[in-house]
């Protein structure tokens, strides 16, 4: 019998494929657990469909993150920290704060997971971070670090 993985099954395959097990095991197993559903000549093209619909949106949020990549490798981010003179700042810049100034700057709000900080922040001064846009997209952001 041909069945379509509603989840992945361990050993069979992952959600959406589409399989050809014994009658006993998708009758028994796999359909009264909804793991699986009956391969109809609809469902068939429905999962077509979804599989063409998810690789255009695929392609959609990679060109967005390409395009967003060159952005972010002209753009500055000037972040304020409270310093305690000497160019030494109380405690150290993080992530957060860079992704929060990005926004208020441009309107680009990215995750603050997303943004990679190779050293720690802890003086004034220009530093290079890196963002992860998706799709193995990564840019480098300039930002500056000034003191309040």
């Amino acid at each position: 019998m041909k069945v379509i993985l509603l989840q992945d099954v361990h050993g069979k395959g992952k959600k959406g494929q589409l399989l050809e097990v014994s009658d006993g095991y998708a009758r028994n197993y796999m359909l009264p657990r909804k793991i699986a559903m009956e391969a109809t000549p609809d469902a068939i093209n429905t999962m077509r469909m979804n599989d063409k619909a998810a690789a255009e949106k695929a392609a959609r949020e990679k060109a967005e993150a390409m395009e967003l990549s060159k952005k972010l490798r002209e753009m500055t981010v000037t972040v304020t920290a409270k310093g305690g003179g000497a160019g030494r700042l109380f405690g150290s810049v993080t992530s957060q704060e860079i992704a929060d100034a990005l926004f208020a700057a441009t309107g680009v709000r990215l995750d603050r997971r997303k943004i990679l900080i190779s050293e720690t922040i802890k003086n004034v001064g220009t530093y290079t971070v890196q963002c992860r846009l998706g799709y193995e997209i990564t840019a480098p952001l300039t930002v500056k670090i000034q003191e309040a």
